[in-house]
């Protein structure tokens, strides 16, 4: 049952009038978080940031420009303003934890124009005690019924050259490695992959969100939006010489970035502002700017861990179409993965390749009707595989790859559910693979936002959790719509199968957990316990340690997480029973340690067994590490568990050399950990 308390009461503000600028100043619960909104001397609207009474953003200006309307940015006043104050404690269906705290300070600012056309609009702003959202807000008004934007001009000044984690600007894919620089060097139109993209458009100097900075006294910044609806996805262009960053929409080729009617609200511009990096991590901050829960119960969706005739066609092994003689999707084959999966208590199983249309799903301009989502190939018994699955307590999770044609996909969508839902099926993965048709659109501008909230919206209707690959990133819709389970806004696993440029590089999910996931759950594809890929894939690997493989269950977020390599790779392995141990759905969280593309070390608690699940990573480095289990109930002695790597293990030269030991530990326990090269440790306590 989903449960909320709340709290709503008016809250004193500073206010100061003088001739040149009337300001405002709304602060943080706890005081530590500060805007301040002000006209400046052009009649411009803008305002700063302040954390723990120091400059983080200077004053920035806010505006936009339209098509056959002058642009809104100066020569504007404030006509009045209101101020609330709320509070709520609401539970989550399922997440990374089960109680959320939604507690904010708000200032709402009406404006208007000083001069013709005097258009009106408002600006709201949150403060959290861990940061900041504020939105654009257009009321109904004369002579304004529907605007075309061309551009969203809210600017962050910020205040030095920060370290930057950041990946490029790309209208069409977040499958890019982070990199780590200054702000200065952020140079996004040279940083693209060095793979072949199967679409990939970067038009100018501009990151992707979630991007996370560094301050040089220790404060981070973590930049994205919220409750992105029925408006385009935002990139961040960043000014190099004058350290600054402003909202770039993502458009079409015809110019235009979002197409609206009135009233309407801009997303929210989200800020995450902690002096603690495990801070980051935990917010829900972007969750809270959502709305409430609006499809009622989803508990015919359980969050599992799930196997898949999947890696395989990474690997070579099969494929997914028919035509090519090594088809994966067959009935035999999907029994080989249920009988492993009842064997192991792994609740869920993925089907890729098995519906026709696989022989022109890439590579063709032309991709219009190819895929048919409820015609199974003829060596795939849809339904026999559905009824053996549910004999065995598994539940399979339908496959439904567009190449990237929506149109078509939507045409089908109500039929291809109404099949799922007939089946007894809940789950999806989708993709789009590929550059969106109509031709000029892109995967984050408008017109596919729109087309991933229709997905999840009839998806509901059918009961049916939706996890997307090639997105639109999250941005906290989870919350609204939580049949949205996971989405690929990230480089996945599947790069280390087959990348020219050597794969994943072990400090690649060190920074995954500080920007990438902020956007919400992760479906990472984590547990490959054949490292080297042999003998399929002789030149790549994963560039991890075996036990590395093993902490990611617990370090990388998802309800939904594949148990990924070949079953094979996993009979009569001891490290094996770390995973099939390992809790999926938490009561909370929390991070041990961390320094982003260092290292991280998080534990979570299991919902309703009390059993707690450690991770822990590192980079290319070896590391020590010392996790004090002061998070456990006092006076328990719980059984640990510890899964780690072994005293020659290297990510390349030793990748999967492991340990296990047991021990008795309680909340006095201090866990020393070694961390290979590239390596990591698991571990369960499970109370006596």
């Amino acid at each position: 049952m989903n449960r909320v308390f709340t709290i709503t009461m008016a809250f004193a503000l500073a206010f100061v009038s003088c001739n040149k600028s009337d300001s405002l100043v709304v602060l943080s619960p706890s005081g530590k978080v500060s805007i301040t909104f002000l006209i400046n001397g052009k009649g411009q609207p803008s305002y700063s940031l302040l954390f723990d009474q120091k400059t983080i953003v200077k004053p920035s200006t806010l505006g936009f420009e339209f098509k056959d309307m002058p642009p809104l940015s100066d020569n504007i006043k404030v006509d009045s303003f209101k101020t609330r104050s709320f509070s709520e404690k609401w539970e989550m269906p399922w997440g990374d934890q089960r109680w959320v705290d939604n507690t904010y300070n708000e200032l709402k600012v009406f404006l208007s124009e000083r001069k013709s056309p005097y258009r009106n609009f408002a600006v709201t702003f949150r403060a959290f005690n861990d940061g900041v959202g504020f939105r654009y807000e257009f009321p109904e008004q004369p002579g304004m019924d529907s605007v075309i934007i061309l551009a969203e001009n809210t600017n962050f000044n910020l205040t030095d050259d920060h370290t930057c984690w950041w990946q490029p600007g790309d209208w069409d894919i977040y499958e890019h490695l982070y990199r780590t620089t200054p702000l200065c060097k952020i140079d996004a139109v040279n940083s693209q992959s060095k793979n072949p993209l199967a679409q990939t458009y970067i038009p100018e100097n501009a990151v992707n969100t979630p991007v996370t900075m560094k301050t040089s006294d220790g404060v981070y910044l973590c930049f994205h939006e919220a409750d992105v609806n029925n408006y385009a996805g935002a990139t961040l262009r960043v000014d190099t010489v004058n350290l600054s960053l402003q909202t770039a929409l993502v458009g079409n080729d015809s110019g235009v970035k979002v197409k609206a009617k009135v009233p309407f609200n801009s997303p929210w511009r989200t800020i995450i502002i902690t002096d603690k990096p495990g801070d980051i991590v935990t917010s829900k901050l972007v969750l809270n700017l959502n709305e409430p829960n609006r499809i009622g119960d989803v508990s015919w969706f359980k969050p599992m861990k799930y196997v898949g005739i999947w890696w395989e066609m990474h690997l070579g092994k099969s494929s997914w179409d028919m035509a090519s003689g090594k088809h994966g999707a067959t009935t035999a084959n999907a029994k080989r993965y249920i009988d492993f999966a009842a064997r192991n208590g792994i609740k869920g199983l993925l089907v890729e390749g098995w519906n026709t249309g696989w022989e022109h799903w890439i590579g063709f301009e032309e991709r219009e009707g190819i895929f048919d989502f409820v015609t199974p190939y003829p060596d795939y018994n849809l339904k026999e595989v559905v009824r053996y699955a549910k004999s065995k307590g598994v539940s399979l999770i339908m496959h439904h790859e567009t190449s990237a044609a929506p149109r078509t996909y939507e045409r089908q969508l109500d039929s291809a559910y109404r099949l799922m839902q007939s089946l007894g099926i809940h789950s999806v993965k989708t993709g789009y693979v590929g550059k969106i048709i109509p031709k000029g659109e892109y995967h984050q501008g408008q017109w596919m936002v729109n087309h991933y909230r229709k997905v999840i919206e009839t998806a509901a209707r059918y009961q049916i959790a939706v996890d997307a690959h090639e997105p639109f990133k999250g941005t906290g819709e989870w919350r609204t719509y939580p049949n949205v389970i996971a989405r690929e806004n990230f480089r996945g696993q599947e790069f280390n199968a087959w990348s020219v440029d050597g794969g994943n590089p072990p400090e690649h999910l060190t920074i995954l957990p500080f920007t990438a996931q902020l956007a919400g759950p992760m479906d990472y594809t984590p547990g490959i316990f054949n490292i080297k890929l042999k003998p399929y894939k002789p030149d790549n690997q994963v560039n991890s340690t075996l036990a590395y493989q093993l902490a990611l269950y617990v370090v990388i977020y998802s309800p939904i997480q594949m148990v990924a390599d070949l079953p094979e790779n996993y009979e009569g392995h001891p490290a094996f029973q770390f995973i099939r141990d390992v809790g999926v759905d938490w009561e909370q969280t929390v991070v041990l340690g961390a320094a982003i593309g260092d290292y991280i070390a998080i534990a979570r608690e299991e919902r309703y067994s009390g059993r707690w699940f450690i991770g822990a990573i590192t980079d290319e480095n070896p590391r020590d590490l010392s996790l004090k289990l002061d998070f456990l109930k006092p006076n328990v002695k719980y059984k640990a568990t510890l899964y780690l790597d072994g005293p020659d293990a290297h990510w390349d030269k030793n990748p999967t050399s492991y340990r296990i030991e047991t021990r008795e530990v309680d909340s006095n326990t201090v866990i020393d950990l070694k961390l290979a090269p590239g390596g990591g440790a698991a571990i369960s306590l499970f109370p006596f």
